[in-house]
């Protein structure tokens, strides 16, 4: 099964479930990405650190240490809350997709039910996967591309086998590198590539607002309207790597032995 294949049934997967799996990542990972941009607006002190640097580029600003503590903890504690709601997304989409593999009916209602009731163990194990890549690349990086590789399939193997979901990746990845390598690189280039531009796209429509867009009601509204215009740009990248790593992972079960679509839907439940 080569690369055309593999991109083959990605369109076919697109193809089925877009109906299901644009509102689902919509509410999961774009609202969750914009909530987080918005409190990173809320809770910035750059503007203030700029204007006390100004009048005196001798000293760090007053309460340097608190505000930039106060900053970090305001992402750290979002990344993690909305973490979990992007779980639901990822354990939903898995499912809508997996099911219309299958040739079964799927619902909103039915994809956002199981979403719930997997989310809060994919997201445990998800702060793990992201524990061991943050560490790798703090190791002079090379590790840590290589963790994002090893446990590309980590979420997958969670939801359809429910054990050992890093071991069980790392092997996927030692027995077939090079089927697996090209498939996660090509996925994670193209989410890599639309999150530079979404980047870029809120960086560039947030400048006309100013250094502090929300110290006003005009520019406030005018702000979050910006940002939530450039997350909708990232909608490709969150199906992309839903539906690239979904494919990838039951190409790997398929040569592993006899799988079929419905067995990866009795299996994921």
């Amino acid at each position: 099964m080569g690369l055309g294949a593999w991109f083959a049934r990605c369109l076919g997967a697109v193809r089925r479930g877009w109906q299901l799996l644009l509102p689902i990542l919509l509410v999961t990972q774009v609202l969750p990405a914009v909530a987080l941009s918005v409190l990173a607006l809320v809770f910035d002190p750059s503007a203030r650190w700029d204007a006390e640097l100004t009048a005196d580029s001798t000293a760090l600003p007053a309460n340097f240490g608190v505000d930039l503590a106060i900053w970090l903890s305001v992402l750290l504690g979002g990344s993690l809350i909305f973490g979990l709601v992007q779980c639901v997304g990822w354990a939903a989409g898995a499912w809508v997709v997996t099911r219309q593999a299958a040739g079964e009916q799927v619902t909103l209602g039915g994809a956002f039910g199981y979403g719930l009731r997997r989310a809060l163990g994919l997201w445990g194990w998800s702060l793990i996967f992201t524990l061991i890549m943050t560490l790798g690349f703090c190791l002079c990086f090379l590790p840590g591309v290589y963790a994002a590789f090893a446990l590309a399939m980590a979420g997958p193997v969670y939801l359809f086998e429910r054990r050992d979901p890093i071991g069980r990746s790392h092997r996927m990845l030692r027995d077939r590198l090079g089927l697996l390598l090209g498939r996660v690189a090509l996925t994670g280039g193209a989410v890599i590539a639309l999150g530079i531009v979404v980047g870029m796209v809120e960086g560039a429509v947030l400048t006309p607002f100013g250094t502090e867009p929300l110290a006003a009601m005009d520019t406030a509204v005018g702000a979050v309207l910006a940002i939530g215009g450039a997350a909708l740009l990232g909608l490709p990248a969150y199906l992309a790597q839903l539906v690239g790593l979904l494919v990838t992972y039951a190409e790997q079960r398929a040569h592993e032995g006899p799988v079929n679509s419905g067995q990866l839907a009795a299996e994921l439940g």
